[in-house]
């Protein structure tokens, strides 16, 4: 396991060598990014307010305090579920360009495919940090799609070393997640078994 520094924007070159379970810590542009917004790209077909090619989207819907005058403080923000994207990620993907997909959880086939044809990586921020995330995020820079209320809006922010993130698919398409299943089953298999035969008494 290795952990990253990475600055946006990012090239290929710069994640070409993180790995599943690698660590990686974000500095610069992240923008939240939800459910809607990718139907709206992927189904609607309706171009994406923010350039997000060579950066990176947050599966999240943060809590925001309107300061006023458009300027905007994040208060929590914690990943929601990625899965939920699965069948938008890899053509947003294609059509956006970006490069880091973070969120919780895994993802399944569709996005191994993009990051390992396009090159892009997803990962987990750990659950259960919101507000520790939050200071993280040093300004909000812009908001649009204001009208999907709150959670969806996408939050453009500056960030400084967020992470940390764990790499759940690679520029390889290998995917941490169903690694870990193969894995536990084997495991699990194997403790059955053994159960079996310390049970075997019962009749």
């Amino acid at each position: 396991m290795k952990t990253y520094h990475l600055t946006t924007p990012i090239s290929d070159d710069d994640i070409k060598d993180i790995r599943i379970g690698d660590i990686v810590y974000l500095n610069g542009s992240l923008t939240t990014c939800r459910d809607v917004a990718h139907r709206r790209l992927v189904e609607e077909h309706r171009p994406l307010p923010v350039d997000v090619s060579n950066k990176a989207i947050l599966h999240a819907g943060p809590i925001i305090k309107d300061k006023g005058n458009g300027e905007y403080e994040m208060v929590a923000v914690g990943p929601t579920t990625s899965m939920r994207m699965e069948k938008f990620e890899e053509e947003f993907i294609k059509q956006t360009g970006v490069k880091l997909i973070v969120g919780k959880g895994g993802m399944g086939p569709g996005t191994e495919r993009a990051c390992k044809k396009y090159k892009a990586l997803h990962l987990v921020y750990p659950a259960g940090n919101a507000v520790y995330a939050a200071l993280k995020v040093q300004k909000i820079v812009d908001a649009q799609w204001k009208d999907l209320g709150m959670p969806e809006t996408l939050w453009s922010c500056e960030v400084k070393d967020y992470g940390p993130l764990i790499v759940s698919i690679d520029t390889n398409g290998d995917n941490l997640f169903e690694k870990n299943k193969v894995l536990f089953n084997e495991r699990k298999e194997a403790e059955i078994k053994k159960i079996q035969k310390q049970v075997s008494f019962i009749k």
